[in-house]
Formats: structure tokens, C-alpha cells, sequence
């Protein structure tokens, strides 16, 4: 059961390993969007993300006996980290099953902590049953990542947190993925107070905790598709549904394109990394129907690999406007180019790449394409830059803007 007592009895054991997040306010976010926004950031924990304090409270309440069997566990990467850490903290060996999908990040993370790690399945789900299977044939004991309301109380540790910061909030926005640290915070929120409304946010190919709501009970997806690899879960728990039945408000569902812009956003405007999973609730912000509330944003992790992170840009980029490429077709005389880059260069745009091709057809003198990929301001910049090359005489036609 999930009660006030256990509540505030996680919230001191917490204390022992986790950083103080506290409430970031957004003025950028908070103009976007027509509320007072603040943002809880949990990938600032020495983990990276929340998932420490469920996975430590839950090996707090373990007898020595369970810990000196093992820890096992299934992970996508942050709960993981949680229990290798809580594992180190308490002495005991911790076995962790990722998807072979997991951020490398991650996986160095886990097994700095002295966690050996196996790497098995495309999803979670996957990596969970076997996971299940090694801890009943070696004796281990399990940890779920969110099916577990003593780990979903040690989640819900952040709403303790969040209403000492802001005591008059009003809208909890929560990732979702398997359903643990959404049970957590609205279960306390309710709690503390009726009137407070939280909301999961999931990824709109993984959003498996809206299908069983619809259902009426715990349903699987037959497949999940996401950047937001921390909440690609195909089931929902079972045994935190009933909470989330009762405590949670609304679901709101946001599409990849949206989080991609998201990360944007939060690396320029409050220079954080924060991972997709983390970033759902900064996405949905946009899909709030009330206006002039107080609303708090929890970001769930920061645990991001490089090349995921450098791939995210670049779509952001794109997607913004600030990166796009076009060609034009010219005769293979001198000067030819000089005109397009004098028009380039009059509405002030930047040449990231140029490519020059005189193949393209056996007809030399009217036909070799050049493509150039461009840096602006936004979708306004990149009009005026397009409606100069027309102007100098060229048809300019857009490409792919892969960098």
C-alpha cells in the first residue's frame, strides 16, 4: 500500500543519496505555453535521472538476507543505474538485463557501478522476462522497475519535494512509460491535496498506459516505436494500475517530432541535456488546455549518449528552419555560381556545404546541379534567402537537409 507514512518515511531514506532538485522556473517555457511553468529537474541527480530513489528506498526496506542473494533487474538504462548504485551503497552484487537497444551511456554508467550487466532483447518487455527467468534460476532477487508500489513510493518522493517548493502548484506533468513514478506522484498529490491535477505524458508510439485506461484494464501493445527509449514499454504494471486509474487526471500523447523540438528548447534556453523520455513533459506543455495555472514539469533523466544527442539537433535544427538545403540547376559557364552565392550572401544566410555536380546530364551547358545546405534564422530567414535566389534567376529546389 501506498500511504502517507511510507510517503515520508522514503523521503527521509531518499535524502541519504539524492541531490536537491529544486524547482527550476521557466520563463521561456512558461511564455509558450500561457501558464507559470517550473521544471523539477531530476536528470541533475548523480544517477542522471529519479529512478535512484525508488530503487534505493526499495533495497532499504530489503531483509540482509534478500540483499546477500543478488540484485536482478531490467532496465532501459536509468533504474538500472538506480539499483547498481543502491547495490554498491549496500554491499550487494546487482545483475542488470538492458535491451540491446540501450544508449551506450547508459550501459558504461551501470557498469561503473559495479553492476554486471547482460544485454538482451529489442525492448524492455523483453529484456524484464528474461531478466525474471535468471532471478528464478540463480536465487536473485528482483527489483521491478515500476511495477512495485515500495519502489512507486520512493518515486513519489519527487511530489513531496515539489509541493514543499511550490505548495499552491497546480498541474503535475509526469512521464510515462511502465506507470511507476506517475503512481508515485499522483498518489501523494492527491494526498497532499484533491485539487492538485497530475497528467502523464507518453510517447504516442509507446502509449500503452493510455490503451488500458480506455480498456479499463492492463492491455499490451504488440509493438512500441520511440526516440524516447525510457518509456518504451508495452505493458503498463499491474499491481500500480489501480492507482493510476484512480489518481491520474488526463494522458497526453506526444509524437517524436515534438520531442526532438523540445530538446532544442531546453539546450538553449536553459542549458541542459535532458534525455527524450525526460523531455515528454516540456512537449505537452503546448497541449494544455487551461491557462494562468501553476505548472510543474518533472524531467525524468539527462541520460543522453553523444551521437543520440548530435542526431537530435540536427532534426531540431531542420525542423526549425535554421538548416535546410536546396539546389538549383545552372549552365557550367564562369560566374554561374558567383550569382547564387552573391544572393545567398545579400539575405545574409550561411553556406554550411556546397556541392557541385556536372554529371548529372550529358547537356553541360543547361544543366549542372548545385546543392547547398544552408544555415538561417528560422522559416522567415529562409523565405527571404529562397525568394533572392529566385530573384538572381535560379528555381531553387529543396533536398533533404541531412548534415
Amino acid at each position: 500500500m501506498l500511504t502517507r507514512e511510507a510517503f515520508e518515511e522514503a523521503s527521509q531514506i531518499v535524502r541519504q543519496v539524492t541531490e536537491d532538485t529544486r524547482l527550476v522556473y521557466s520563463d521561456y517555457f512558461s511564455s509558450q505555453c500561457g501558464n507559470k511553468v517550473w521544471l523539477k529537474p531530476e536528470n541533475m541527480q548523480v544517477t542522471g535521472a529519479y529512478k535512484i530513489r525508488g530503487a534505493y528506498y526499495k533495497v532499504s526496506t530489503m531483509s540482509e538476507e534478500d540483499r546477500k542473494k543478488g540484485l536482478i533487474t531490467a532496465s532501459a538504462g536509468n533504474h538500472a543505474q538506480g539499483v547498481a548504485y543502491a547495490a554498491r551503497k549496500y554491499g550487494c552484487h546487482a545483475t542488470i538485463v538492458m535491451p540491446t537497444t540501450t544508449p551506450l551511456i547508459k550501459v558504461n554508467r551501470t557498469r561503473s557501478y559495479g553492476a554486471e550487466v547482460v544485454l538482451y532483447g529489442d525492448v524492455y518487455d523483453e529484456s524484464c522476462a528474461y531478466a525474471l527467468k535468471l532471478a528464478q534460476e540463480k536465487g536473485y532477487t528482483f527489483v521491478h522497475p515500476f511495477d512495485d508500489p515500495t519502489v512507486a513510493t520512493g518515486q513519489g518522493t519527487i511530489m513531496m519535494e515539489i509541493f514543499k517548493d511550490l505548495p499552491l502548484v497546480e498541474y503535475v506533468l509526469v512521464p510515462v512509460g511502465g506507470g511507476g513514478l506517475a503512481t508515485g506522484v499522483s498518489t501523494l498529490a492527491k494526498m497532499l491535496n484533491p485539487n492538485i491535477k497530475v497528467i502523464g505524458v507518453e510517447p504516442s508510439g509507446a502509449a500503452c498506459l493510455s490503451a488500458s485506461l480506455k480498456a479499463g484494464h492492463v492491455v499490451t501493445l504488440p509493438t512500441v516505436s520511440t526516440i524516447a527509449d525510457g518509456t518504451a514499454v508495452k505493458t503498463p504494471g499491474e499491481h500500480v494500475f489501480p492507482y493510476l486509474q484512480k489518481n491520474i487526471d488526463e494522458v497526453i500523447t506526444v509524437d517524436d517530432d515534438e520531442l526532438i523540438v523540445a530538446f532544442l528548447d531546453m539546450v538553449e534556453n536553459h542549458k541542459m541535456i535532458v534525455e527524450n523520455s525526460g523531455l515528454l513533459t516540456v512537449a505537452a506543455l503546448r497541449h494544455l488546455k487551461v491557462k494562468d495555472k501553476r505548472v510543474v514539469s518533472v524531467l525524468s533523466g539527462g541520460n543522453m549518449d553523444v551521437i543520440t544527442m548530435s542526431s537530435v539537433v540536427q532534426r531540431g535544427l531542420i525542423q526549425r528552419d535554421r538548416i535546410f538545403t536546396f539546389s538549383v540547376m545552372l549552365p557550367d559557364k564562369p560566374g554561374s555560381l558567383v550569382k547564387v552565392a552573391t544572393a545567398i550572401a545579400q539575405a545574409q544566410g550561411n553556406v554550411i556545404r556546397l556541392a557541385h555536380n556536372q554529371f548529372v546530364t550529358t547537356n553541360r551547358s543547361a544543366a549542372v546541379k548545385l546543392t547547398i545546405t544552408l544555415e538561417a534564422f528560422g522559416t522567415e530567414h529562409k523565405e527571404m534567402i529562397l525568394k533572392k535566389v529566385r530573384e538572381a534567376g535560379f528555381e531553387p529546389r529543396m533536398e533533404d537537409a541531412a548534415l
